[in-house]
């Protein structure tokens, strides 16, 4: 029997994925570190894929893409 007021996420009821409140927990956590820790943890945080096209059928030149807004 499921209730009708049954209880959710906090992250969901604020219109928020799981992926994007644990982005921001990890980014709170390491920016509370300490040097050297802190600048170890931030450069980790990057990451970096690669996308490629398909034209009939076959795959084009991978292109590296970056989330890293510095980048």
């Amino acid at each position: 029997m499921a209730s009708s007021g049954a209880a959710v996420p906090f992250w969901r009821a604020a219109g928020m994925t799981y992926i994007s409140y644990s982005n921001i927990c990890a980014s709170m956590v390491r920016n509370c570190l300490k040097e050297p820790h802190k600048t170890e943890s931030i450069s980790r945080e990057k990451v970096h894929y690669s996308v490629s096209k398909w034209v009939d059928g076959k795959p084009q030149k991978p292109t590296v893409r970056s989330d890293d807004p510095d980048a």
